[in-house]
């Protein structure tokens, strides 16, 4: 059986390395190009820690799209700058296509205020599918490109969504309160992010201008009218795993039951997203896996509804294999069914 051919823009950073190695495993992809400035040269099944890139050496940025002659897909874990100009390249050449940045999930008149520059590719925007499939299904039919969701908006729009989507909920007022493992702010050195700054210690961040608000709001949007929220992002000082808590106020008739059988109807069937009590979503569960653990409870004044995910798998890398899955109509959870959590 022939494998497909994907390549990794980005490989050296956290998510870049992640889905490298997914790749290298993943029964019906063949990693065969990995790119990285840093590390640029050297072995790339070394670095992987897997077999399944052996005798593969990482190659610059620089020379990505030079590439393209050799895949027939490609995964961009690079800036929203960068896969603005990646995307089209590498579309335009009958590549498959996944992107891990936040540059093809806004409208285009969005991006001066949320990412700092104009979109440089808006014709490509409807063009680029939402990838969050247990809220948005799979690609359509011929589709060939993907944008993947931010992490924080995939746990928040999980455990929030089905919610909204029901009636169960005012959709104006709702409050996302999240938090990340450090390893969601990607590979850094300056000193907000070394040990000594991070450990013990919890701070809010980018309050009132997170990129990923516009892009939970726009989500929910597509599901309700009258969308309004406030998003805030939190560092935990630990490496992996992200916990959103949203609040809504009630609609007439939503009890804790109603809401908490809303999310086990709503995913009943997923293969990754699991509905429990809000109080046994913890990040221990999932971390590691590509699983995303919801739960909800409500009172007369307050729905609360809890997501967990691993933000480099669920939130990142392993929601981009899931969707190359679908983009070529194989098992969602290929490749992705047997990572284990990496707790107790």
């Amino acid at each position: 059986m022939d494998k497909l051919r994907v390549g990794v823009v980005g490989a050296s950073g956290y998510s870049g390395a992640v889905a490298s190695r997914l790749v290298a495993t993943h029964p019906r992809t063949q990693l065969v190009v990995c790119t990285s400035d840093k590390l640029a040269g050297e072995s790339v099944e070394a670095h992987l820690g897997v077999r399944g890139g052996e005798g593969l050496s990482y190659v610059p940025n620089a020379s990505a799209v030079d590439q393209a002659d050799s895949l027939d897909a490609v995964l961009l874990a690079t800036s929203a700058e960068v896969s603005m100009r990646l995307l089209p390249a590498f579309a335009e050449r009958g590549k498959q296509v996944v992107d891990l940045s936040g540059a093809f999930r806004l409208e285009a008149g969005a991006y001066p205020k949320w990412y700092g520059f104009p979109h440089g590719s808006p014709g490509w925007l409807d063009r680029a599918h939402y990838g969050l499939p247990e809220l948005f299904g799979p690609p359509p039919k011929g589709a060939a490109v993907v944008s993947n969701p931010g992490c924080y908006p995939t746990a928040a729009l999980l455990a929030l969504a089905p919610l909204v989507r029901e009636g169960l909920v005012e959709p104006a007022g709702l409050v996302i309160d999240a938090k990340s493992g450090v390893t969601g702010a990607g590979r850094q050195s300056g000193e907000a992010y070394s040990f000594a700054e991070v450990d013990e210690d919890t701070r809010a961040y980018r309050i009132l201008s997170h990129q990923h608000s516009p892009e939970i709001a726009r989500a929910l949007g597509r599901l309700k009218e009258g969308v309004k929220l406030t998003f805030t992002a939190h560092l935990l000082p630990v490496k992996r795993g992200l916990l959103a808590t949203c609040y809504a106020r009630p609609r007439p008739g939503t009890t804790a039951a109603r809401a908490a059988e809303c999310l086990a109807d709503a995913y009943g069937r997923s293969a990754f997203v699991r509905a429990m009590p809000p109080d046994q979503v913890a990040l221990k569960r999932v971390v590691g896996t590509n699983a995303c653990h919801v739960g909800a409870t409500a009172d007369d004044d307050v729905v609360i509804a809890v997501g967990a995910i691993d933000n480099l798998l669920k939130g990142a890398a392993g929601q981009a294999i899931q969707n190359l899955n679908l983009l070529n109509g194989w098992d969602e959870a290929l490749g992705l069914r047997d990572l284990q959590r990496s707790s107790p």
